[in-house]
């Protein structure tokens, strides 16, 4: 349904909609054709990841400061963690060597191989900030509200930090290239795996939610397509009145009877045993949602969905860990602390995450979609270096991974931060400030998906802020 559609709307409201529709339809306009496919993945770790175990130094200086400063509570031990190689050899930048979670072998594999980079100290940020300048004028220079969950993963999802959120950064991406890359899709440009959320929102195209078993359509023998139901249905849904709510109600009610049936029978081929994955997903929350986009990519072609882009949004929660992050919850050792225990809380959060991602890799190389295809991670924030006596509290600056045949990989993108507390590198309570913003990181995988530079200001307002708009984790074109 169109927000002008909506009962109850104010004429400022409206006025608002009307002025974000004329941005979208001038910017349709001016945005150039696009070849090829190309998919987009968005994967949100809910909670706030603390990513200062994710990724951790292994050179022997940073590494002391590292363990100096977390404690025994969450120290990984050097000899737990996997080690980033590229060619064999440890990858160094800046003088470190960098190691990922025990439970994260997979993206060690997938990084040396050179699908899977690493990006340093990435977050939301209003402009670029020094220590200096974010103790100095806080008004100025801090995203609102910035330890709120809330805020935070509104902020990341809309990439516009100081703005009232309308629409989220996918969902603009969206906007601005669905008509000359999707003219005659089937089904929405903006599909999500996980229910509603910020960053597919749009202006013009609305995301569309499916459950990790398909489309969720109307059940019963008289229920089907051509069920004797479904048709008197359509026929009252098909009545004329004036009512614009009704009327509204009526055609997107029509539309997802039709667009639930044809997607159900799209992937209906991409099952077991019909079809085999080379890598088995993890029957897990996360592994069954990135199943379900391989499935839908599978479906991309011109007898299915027509599209030839595509941006999927999928998510696993759990990552708020003010306790427990490490507890051993059942075995040898219950109710102390060890962060490599394969029953601690993060332990079995990332394992998830590692395990799905790579099976995912390995199905976009079995589907000849390797190169077409980037998922990223994204998180609410980082979470505090220091303990807090059971887990880790609300950071900001964190670290995350994109993976693809597209991603000039086995390479670390960004500075590792100074751990210190009151370092220059921290908001004084052992919160990193990001150098890398999330403007920054978004606007790179958009111009690889194929919005043109000329279109950047109106995705990414804030985007001249920074340096840099392309950080150079994706290939040339």
């Amino acid at each position: 349904m169109s927000r002008a559609a909506c009962a109850g709307m104010g004429t400022a409201a409206i006025s608002h909609t009307i002025q974000d529709l004329r941005l979208v339809n001038s910017a349709m306009a001016a945005q150039g054709p696009v070849s090829g496919y190309k998919a987009l993945v968005c994967l949100f770790l809910g909670g706030g990841n603390d990513s200062n175990n994710w990724i951790v130094p292994t050179d022997n200086t940073t590494y002391d400061e590292y363990a100096g400063v977390r404690g025994s509570l969450l120290t990984l031990p050097k000899t737990s963690l996997h080690s980033l190689n590229i060619g064999g050899s440890p990858y160094e930048k800046g003088g470190h060597t960098f190691g990922v979670h025990p439970s994260s072998q997979r993206l060690q594999t997938l990084f040396g191989e050179g699908k899977l980079a690493a990006v340093l100290n990435i977050g939301t940020l209003v402009r670029p900030t020094s220590r200096t300048q974010y103790l100095a004028n806080p008004s100025f220079y801090r995203p609102p509200q910035l330890f709120s969950h809330s805020d935070q993963v509104t902020q990341w999802q809309t990439s516009i930090p100081d703005q009232a959120p309308t629409t989220g950064w996918g969902g603009r991406v969206a906007d601005v290239i669905n008509g000359v890359a999707n003219p005659a899709g089937n089904i929405s440009m903006s599909v999500s795996l996980n229910g509603a959320n910020t960053f597919e929102v749009g202006n013009t195209v609305a995301q569309y939610h499916v459950s990790t078993t398909g489309a969720v359509t109307l059940s019963g023998n008289l229920m089907t397509q051509n069920g004797a139901r479904v048709r008197v249905m359509r026929e009252i849904l098909g009545l004329s009145h004036s009512n614009l709510q009704r009327d509204a109600y009526a055609d997107v009610l029509d539309r997802a009877v039709y667009t639930g049936d044809l997607l159900n029978t799209a992937i209906g081929d991409t099952v077991e045993p019909g079809w085999t994955w080379s890598t088995p997903f993890p029957n897990t929350g996360i592994g069954n949602q990135m199943k379900m986009i391989a499935r839908l990519i599978q479906a991309r072609g011109p007898t299915k969905f027509n599209m030839s882009r595509q941006i999927f949004f999928c998510s696993i929660g759990g990552f708020d860990t003010h306790t427990a992050q490490a507890l051993i919850v059942s075995g040898a050792g219950a109710g102390t602390n060890d962060p490599t225990n394969t029953t601690g809380a993060h332990y079995s959060l990332l394992n998830q995450v590692s395990e799905a991602m790579f099976a995912f890799q390995r199905a976009m190389e079995q589907l000849g979609t390797s190169n077409d295809v980037t998922t990223f991670t994204a998180s609410d924030f980082n979470r505090t270096f220091p303990n807090n006596s059971q887990g880790s509290d609300h950071g900001w600056g964190a670290h995350h991974f994109v993976m693809g045949g597209a991603v000039d990989g086995g390479k670390v993108t960004g500075d590792f931060p100074t751990f210190a507390i009151n370092g220059p590198d921290d908001t004084g309570t052992g919160r990193w400030i990001p150098t890398l913003a999330v403007d920054q990181h978004s606007a790179t995988l958009a111009k690889w998906f194929g919005v043109d530079s000329s279109m950047m200001s109106t995705i990414f307002p804030n985007l001249s802020r920074f340096g840099s708009p392309d950080l150079g984790f994706m290939k040339p074109a």
